[in-house]
């Protein structure tokens, strides 16, 4: 099986990186007459869920193709890059808020050394968006003064200058995701995963184009609960009161979600660490250790704490799109638009909306959900940011 197999809905885009990776091929093999197709750094953008992360690993697994860079997926460099354990295929994955420079630097150094396979070396960064401007600055040397057959590859929501340095997107080749379509997905979900057809469908629609999120309603009865549950804010809000408890509601569920997806890695993550540190020795050498491991215990609760920071923002996140879903649904009801609504298992709710207010006002409260969205983003105390979006919506 190909290793885009997972790219879902996106015949262009491989077309396009399976072109690149041929020519990169030949580039090994010595050819480098008529291999333009391939460069050394990349963008992919994308709607969440697109597969921005997929196409960058499914690429450099394609680049360590031992059959001619044909991407087969069946060979030793395809099987270790898509499993994440290939020398040659670094992955960065923003666990906080941000990308610091020095774990961009020691990247950096670490991607200037010789692919160990003799084939390409590849550098994927994941939610590039997350630079702190110093670790751009410093990405940007590495991609100016590129080291022979490495290649960067990195995936943000978009190009536009709050995603991405202008000085960085010159000089690199733009793959442009698009969100993948419900049937499709789908089908996905049908192959791959085993979900009764039925179920994969309402998943899909439900999702957006989401493939993540998509197998998560599929497969986990509380996230269907967490949705239901966020699809119920309307109409409960019935007042000033009413306004705050339904913030404080969906601030803490966020927060529990978060917290139960990662407490396990958090106590692993100390244990290890204290094994590390000489935890359980005895003797005064043993105990001094431990002493002297404060400064690292510490860092890694800083660590722990940015990550958690950041699961639970992208778990309200997940709320608020689910949220602007339904007042979608609500206005293309009104405007008897002819496409389909999003949440069909709450088309009497919204359809009874539709009835009840004006376009108008729908439309000034998905703009308050949106609104919301990029407060957050913009690092207003989410608490903050949802207690005037609950007012909003119970105005109109």
């Amino acid at each position: 099986m190909s290793v885009f197999a997972e790219l879902v809905g996106q015949a262009e885009a491989v077309a396009t990186l399976s072109r690149a990776a041929a020519a990169a091929a030949r580039i090994v093999a010595g050819d480098t007459a008529g291999n333009g197709a391939m460069t050394h750094a990349w963008i992919f953008t994308g709607p969440p869920g697109s597969g921005r992360s997929v196409a960058a690993r499914s690429f450099a697994a394609a680049l360590q193709c031992e059959r001619d860079g044909t991407g087969c997926g069946e060979c030793h460099g395809c099987r270790t890059a898509l499993g994440g354990t290939h020398a040659d295929v670094r992955f960065v994955v923003p666990e906080g808020l941000s990308i610091s420079v020095s774990e961009m630097r020691a990247l950096v150094l670490r991607a200037a050394s010789a692919p160990s396979g003799g084939r390409w070396q590849a550098v994927v960064i994941e939610d590039a968006d997350r630079l702190t401007e110093a670790a751009g600055n410093a990405l940007l040397k590495a991609i100016e003064e590129p080291p022979p057959r490495t290649v960067f590859l990195l995936c943000t929501p978009s190009t536009h200058p709050d995603d991405i340095s202008v000085t960085i997107r010159s000089r690199c080749r733009v793959v442009a995701l698009r969100q993948p379509p419900a049937d499709a997905v789908a089908e996905v979900l049908v192959r791959r995963d085993g979900v009764a057809p039925d179920l994969a469908a309402w998943a899909a629609a439900a999702a957006q184009g989401h493939v993540g999120r998509a197998k998560r309603l599929a497969n986990d009865p509380d996230a269907r609960a967490r949705r239901e549950a966020v699809l119920t804010v309307p109409r409960r809000l019935t007042g000033v009161g009413a306004c705050f408890d339904a913030a404080s509601a969906l601030i803490e569920a966020a927060e529990a979600e978060a917290a139960a997806a990662s407490a396990d890695t958090v106590t692993s993550e100390r244990a290890a660490l204290e094994q590390a540190l000489g935890a359980g020795g005895t003797g005064r050498g043993a105990a001094g250790a431990m002493r002297g491991a404060a400064g690292q215990l510490k860092e890694l609760e800083k660590r722990q704490k940015s990550r958690l920071t950041r699961a639970q923002r992208d778990a309200l996140d997940r709320a608020l799109v689910d949220l602007a879903a339904f007042y979608r649904d609500v206005l293309v009801t009104s405007l008897r638009a002819p496409v389909g609504v999003v949440h069909t298992d709450t088309a009497t709710q919204s359809s009874a909306a539709a009835e009840k207010w004006t376009p108008e006002s729908t439309l000034r409260r998905l703009e308050a959900v949106l609104a919301c969205r990029e407060a957050i983003d913009q690092n207003v105390k989410p608490k903050i940011a949802v207690e005037a979006m609950m007012l909003s919506l119970w105005r109109g």
